[in-house]
């Protein structure tokens, strides 16, 4: 495995770290203990350091699954989770310091750690990024102990920017993939100016970009590959990376000829996005242990050639560049 620094949180973390809102069973299935000690233990096994999680994936158990394999692992294991999303309505009058820090405090628990290596407020509405009071509220925290970084995952480059303008925002995850190259054009160089660490999530574009989905595969009823195709739960941009199912098959198909011989495109995807020295980590998701393995068979591959680098831009232009590259 190699390693990265996390920008100005000091951390090196595994470049291909692993993100849980799927670890105890597939979206919408019952969680799973026991599946998630094997994928996170596993995880750790082939060298992972670093693991995302949030206080709303699966009401809260994967952040004890989290908390409870990492105390009782023996390697120094950075733990990030987030905070927001269970606020209904999820609106930017429902953001209040003193909420927040309840947040806090309940992950805390969850996990069972004495602090929180990243707290990461979880896509809030744009405005909240304009409310300095909000920012404010963490610096207390981990003048507290409780936390030792904060960060945010956002939907929008805007916001991204946005956030890193605040001196004690350390990390920004966002959503980069062969889909969705945004931002790569203006947001990754002020990142490095500013030495905010980049985590990357939906790397394989909720799973089109393994390459093994068809017009004939099926999604559960609560999965939100199958309700949220047009944002009806929430951005639409967290499902497919919000490009139509259809044209994505398509797209797909043609970046398999550019990687002929590979039924399973993940671990190009992956090695795709460490391709960008900006990025200090990328944390597929996965619901059994063999996507753990396959995930991190990308450390093995070789930096992607000028020519397929060229021919995944070609692709990306035929077919995302006007409907979607503007949305985000």
């Amino acid at each position: 495995m190699n390693y990265r620094q996390l920008g100005k949180t000091g951390f090196s973390i595994s470049e291909i770290s692993l993100g849980t809102w799927q670890v105890g069973g597939k979206w919408g299935d019952e969680f799973s203990h026991g599946n998630a000690d094997r994928i996170i233990n596993t995880a750790i096994d082939n060298g992972v350091n670093f693991i995302d999680t949030a206080d709303v994936y699966g009401g809260g158990e994967s952040e004890k699954a989290v908390g409870r394999v990492v105390r009782a692992r023996s390697e120094r294991v950075y733990v990030a989770t987030k905070c927001g999303r269970q606020l209904n309505p999820h609106t930017n009058e429902a953001y209040r310091p003193e909420v927040l820090r309840a947040f806090v405090e309940s992950s805390l628990r969850n996990t069972g750690l004495e602090s929180l290596d990243l707290i990461q407020l979880h896509c809030p509405p744009t405005e909240v990024y304009y409310r300095p009071e909000i920012f404010g509220l963490f610096e207390r925290l981990k003048e507290e102990g409780k936390i030792l970084n904060l960060g945010v995952s956002v939907e929008k480059v805007e916001e991204g920017l946005k956030a890193i303008e605040y001196p004690n925002v350390t990390t920004v995850q966002i959503i980069f993939n062969m889909f969705r190259r945004r931002p790569s054009e203006l947001f990754f160089p002020q990142a490095k100016e500013k030495n905010v660490g980049i985590i990357v999530r939906v790397p394989l574009a909720s799973g089109l970009l393994t390459g093994k989905f068809s017009q004939d595969s099926t999604f559960g009823a609560g999965d939100h590959r199958q309700f949220n195709r047009g944002g009806e739960a929430f951005d639409k941009g967290e499902t497919f990376s919000g490009v139509d199912y259809e044209t994505g098959l398509q797209a797909v198909a043609e970046l398999q000829e550019l990687f002929p011989g590979r039924e399973n495109l993940a671990p190009i995807a992956l090695r795709w996005i460490l391709m960008f020295d900006e990025v200090s980590c990328v944390i597929p998701g996965a619901s059994k242990e063999a996507q753990v393995v396959s995930n991190y068979s990308a450390e093995n591959l070789p930096p992607l050639t000028v020519e397929q680098m060229q021919g995944v831009r070609e692709v990306y232009e035929k077919y995302f560049r006007e409907p979607v590259h503007h949305l985000w």
